[in-house]
């Protein structure tokens, strides 16, 4: 790894109860970063766990400067331990990864020449033709998955079939102002993110990804799918009539 008083790229993790496959995560995302010798930083948003996630990593990460572990008290949502990780990122660029790589680090290849044509937010869309989805989710989670997207398509957020890929870069102004704003906590933060960013006026790509899903889900069925439409709704209420405040 490059080192530089200045971080290039910010990679920010989520995880909750992830001592499973943390180690390997967190490994490929050190090679990947060591291989391209980009200045970079790597944080982990322990998001209230309740078993070894954070000792695991502490073990993986043991030799690379700069890795960061910042840990929530209590299991508050992937949107929470997203934003926690954004507004302490350093990076000029900061990525957002899930914990299981189902998007590898390595699609990051195709998301950079973007920032360098001046985008602000970049993010990966398993839904366009280019896509590669080596791994499919179970018949009736990708089907809910797709009517999520359809009402966020028909209720607060036109023009992009896939919000949920968690594998998105931010231009580190764009991150903080979208980020400080951020109010959903839960699943449903990635739409609101999005809406954020389009109302601050952030030029936003979509990039086709090589998407794999592992079957240790996060999201419950049914709890979960009904904690998200909750959060959609709210999202949607909040969309008319709101006044951008500063950071």
């Amino acid at each position: 790894m490059k080192i530089s008083n200045s971080i290039y790229l910010s990679v920010v993790v989520p995880a909750y109860n992830e001592e499973q496959r943390i180690g390997f995560s967190l490994f490929r995302i050190k090679e990947y970063l060591n291989s391209r010798s980009l200045s970079a930083e790597i944080i982990l948003v322990d998001d209230g766990s309740t078993d070894r996630t954070a000792e695991v990593a502490r073990e993986i990460m043991a030799d690379y400067p700069a890795f960061r572990l910042i840990t929530l008290p209590v299991n508050r949502g992937k949107g929470a331990a997203v934003r926690a990780g954004v507004l302490q990122a350093r990076g000029e660029l900061v990525l957002f990864t899930d914990a299981d790589l189902s998007t590898p680090i390595e699609e990051l290849e195709k998301f950079l020449p973007l920032m360098r044509e001046g985008f602000d937010v970049v993010i990966g869309c398993r839904a366009l033709p280019e896509s590669v989805i080596k791994q499919r989710q179970g018949w009736l989670r990708e089907r809910l998955g797709k009517c999520f997207n359809l009402l966020v398509r028909l209720l607060v957020l036109k023009g992009y079939r896939d919000t949920q890929c968690g594998f998105k870069l931010f231009r580190k102004e764009a991150a903080r102002e979208i980020f400080f704003r951020l109010e959903t906590e839960g699943f449903a933060f990635d739409v609101e993110a999005l809406l954020l960013a389009r109302k601050l006026g952030y030029r936003i790509a979509q990039v086709p990804v090589v998407w794999v899903n592992h079957p240790q889900s996060r999201v419950r069925l049914v709890s979960g799918s009904l904690r998200m439409l909750a959060e959609l709704f709210k999202i949607r209420r909040k969309k008319k009539g709101d006044t951008l405040s500063c950071p």
